[in-house]
């Protein structure tokens, strides 16, 4: 599903890391330093050359939250405000992993619910999106 709203021209490649234990999604608070610091978002990233969207997904976790996870599916597709063409994966992660935050990229870890992230302020657009399409049945996990 091609987000329709977004209107900016494609110049990057992203991934987005959706993962959910019962009815709690995966979500960080990005660092400080980052590209939108402070926000709270799903784990995710750029894709690197000649690496694929599964690859990246994966990647992007090992990276962010020190966890191995499966990529699963390919389920929604945007384009982010600021042009990066996203590609949102369910992932699994496992029961038994610990997740850690990367010092720089990720200030804290969460495992919040739907109407919990978007009660957040400092939700990512993008990811307040994806949520009501999940919420309204258009995307399905």
């Amino acid at each position: 599903m091609q987000n329709p709203s977004a209107g900016s021209p494609v110049t990057k490649r992203g991934v987005v890391a959706i993962a959910r234990r019962n009815e709690l999604f995966l979500a960080i608070r990005r660092g400080k330093t980052v590209v939108a610091g402070g926000r709270i978002c799903f784990p995710g990233g750029h894709i690197e050359e000649g690496e694929g969207q599964r690859e990246a997904v994966v990647r992007e976790c090992a990276e962010e939250l020190s966890a191995s996870v499966e990529a699963l599916e390919c389920v929604w597709q945007s384009v982010s405000a600021w042009g990066t063409a996203l590609s949102w994966w369910t992932v699994a992660v496992p029961e038994d992993a610990i997740l850690i935050p990367h010092p720089i990229e990720v200030d804290e870890i969460f495992w919040l619910s739907a109407e919990r992230l978007l009660s957040e302020a400092t939700l990512l657009e993008g990811n307040r999106e994806f949520l009501h399409g999940v919420q309204a049945g258009h995307i399905r996990l």
